[in-house]
């Protein structure tokens, strides 16, 4: 079984999300497009390999300008240390009118669902992009027993095999090539989309990155981020 074999489960999911993940999809979407009609910005977050999938909010040609990706560096090596999300968030700039996204595949590690938490504890909506089944069969790492998916407002359901990758070679005990990054990002894109079209349909007019790689476009990106630089970079 080739690459072909991987691009085959890999569409076999995207289906699969595209007729199970439609209302998640829109009511995260209405919570995005709330926040930032409000003033809020998006705020992401994710660690590990999930930072892919938490990144594509942010900074990203023809997504939305209001967004901030929290960065942890080295987050792979704490993300299960217990103490460490509630620390990372202790200062942070989170407003009631924010909307925050937190990216897991497990669910299961102390760091996010701290993240999650505080988010919570600061009166702000969370949307979880995690594999809930797999999350259910995983055992929680965190003291209070949660998982990702318990502590959100809205569960993007990215699915998914058992441990994530999801082929099998002869000759070798564990499965390869992970699909969690391409769902996620499949899952990400599509609630931008949608977020971006339930703000103009309600005659607002959102913000949106133009690709900084076309004459004209860094220029225009300026204008519009200097709105938010105040809220953009800083933690």
């Amino acid at each position: 079984m080739g690459y072909e074999g991987f691009i085959d489960i890999v569409e076999e999911q995207l289906a699969d999300l595209r007729e199970s993940q439609g209302e998640a999809v829109k009511a995260a979407a209405g919570l995005i497009a709330e926040s930032i009609m409000k003033g809020g910005i998006v705020q992401s977050f994710g660690s590990g390999h999930s930072r892919v999938g938490s990144s594509e909010f942010c900074i990203r040609a023809g997504g939305l300008i209001p967004a901030k990706e929290m960065y942890f560096p080295n987050s792979t090596k704490y993300e299960m240390l217990e103490g460490v999300g509630t620390r990372f968030m202790e200062h942070a700039d989170i407003r009631p009118e924010d909307v925050f996204v937190v990216t897991s595949f497990s669910g299961r590690n102390p760091l996010p669902i701290e993240v999650a938490m505080c988010a919570k504890e600061k009166g702000v909506k969370v949307i979880a992009i995690t594999s809930v089944e797999n999350s259910r069969k995983l055992s929680s790492r965190h003291s209070s027993g949660k998982h990702l998916y318990e502590l959100a407002d809205v569960v993007l359901d990215i699915k998914g095999e058992f441990g994530d990758a999801a082929m099998s070679l002869p000759g070798l005990e564990e499965k390869v090539c992970a699909t969690s990054t391409i769902t996620t990002t499949v899952l990400t894109v599509s609630t931008v989309l949608e977020a971006i079209s339930i703000m103009l349909e309600a005659g607002f007019v959102p913000p949106v990155y133009m690709s900084s790689n076309v004459d004209g476009g860094p220029e225009y990106n300026d204008r519009l981020v200097r709105e938010y630089s105040g809220r953009l970079f800083r933690v």
